[in-house]
């Protein structure tokens, strides 16, 4: 049958799954969405015909491709300013192609999971999304990352021990004020997240009337007394260079932000990597997207990103 389908097709098919696994690697929106244009354009049918199951062979392509693109820019990771965060995922048409593999890409695209991701190295990175959240087999890994299956297998439950015990979003834990600036956020051993899409929706409209009525009690009640909040500006836009921890920072640095937010400003909800968050204007341009963590009803971890190259992608306000 995909001997039969044209390049066209074969992008059409499996393009999402590809963007997922590219993107969960990279945490970059542009760049996953190059190296799956990569792979593509590097298939031409006469070898189109020869490959057996094209899937894999498409995962390999990009999985390979991620990795070096993850060592050519490990000393551009070293020297960023500040707290790392992943470009924003706007919506959900890119989290997933097959809807029987959805529910697992969409949990491990969560900011804080994607953080989490981000402390492994760049081959336990891939050899655990491959295992984990796509499903396959060692030796199928083995021949995508270029180690024998044994090999595999002890990398992935290295990663598992690293990570927590099974693959859901992480519980952000209060980072040292003295962690490394320039280290992605660490969000603590991996847990369980099921809250409720409408609950969670609720809550962050309740944060935005709270934050924008100046209601200090309201923001507390919100906020986990030990929620922390990250804010990523690379060193190219005023931002904190270090985790802001505790309720009552938290809202005293929001609302010294909302003193300062020019007079065009507009908020919009949006799905934010996966969950409600949300998108600021000034004018018809993003100027930054927040997204959160979630538990027990209140909101643990904020994670806002205000890098202007992280927001090439975001859509405009258009009206």
């Amino acid at each position: 049958m995909e001997h039969e389908m044209s390049t066209e097709q074969l992008y059409e098919a499996y393009k999402p799954l590809l963007f997922a696994l590219a993107y969960r690697m990279l945490g970059s929106v542009m760049d996953a969405e190059d190296m799956v244009q990569e792979a593509f354009l590097s298939l031409n049918r006469g070898d189109a015909v020869r490959i057996r199951n094209m899937k894999s062979y498409l995962c390999k392509v990009v999985t390979n491709r991620c990795l070096d693109r993850l060592r050519s820019a490990s000393r551009q990771r070293e020297q960023y300013i500040g707290p790392w965060l992943p470009e924003p995922l706007i919506g959900e048409e890119q989290l997933h192609g097959d809807p029987e593999e959805g529910y697992l890409l969409k949990e491990s695209v969560t900011t804080a999971y994607l953080l989490l991701l981000h402390q492994l190295s760049a081959v336990e990175r891939a050899v655990f999304l491959l295992r984990e959240v796509l499903q396959y087999e060692y030796d199928e890994i083995a021949d995508m990352v270029g180690k024998s299956p044994t090999n595999c297998r002890q990398i992935f439950h290295r990663a598992k021990r690293s990570l927590g015990s099974r693959p859901a979003p992480a519980e952000p834990r209060a980072a040292s004020a003295s962690a490394a600036a320039n280290e992605p956020v660490n969000s603590g051993p991996a847990l369980p997240l099921r809250s409720d899409a409408l609950a969670a929706k609720r809550l962050v409209e309740q944060f935005v009337q709270a934050l924008t009525a100046a209601d200090v009690p309201r923001l507390l009640a919100l906020l986990a007394e030990d929620a922390v909040l990250y804010s990523d500006g690379g060193g190219k836009i005023n931002a904190a260079v270090r985790p802001i921890l505790s309720a009552g920072r938290i809202a005293q640095f929001l609302l010294g932000l909302l003193g300062k937010v020019p007079e065009d400003f507009a908020v919009r909800p949006a799905i934010v990597n996966g969950v409600p968050g949300l998108i600021s204007y000034g004018g018809h341009m993003p100027i930054n997207t927040v997204s959160f963590h979630l538990k027990d009803g209140v909101i643990e971890g904020i994670y806002l990103v205000v890098n202007p190259d992280k927001l090439e992608h975001v859509p405009r306000l258009l009206s």
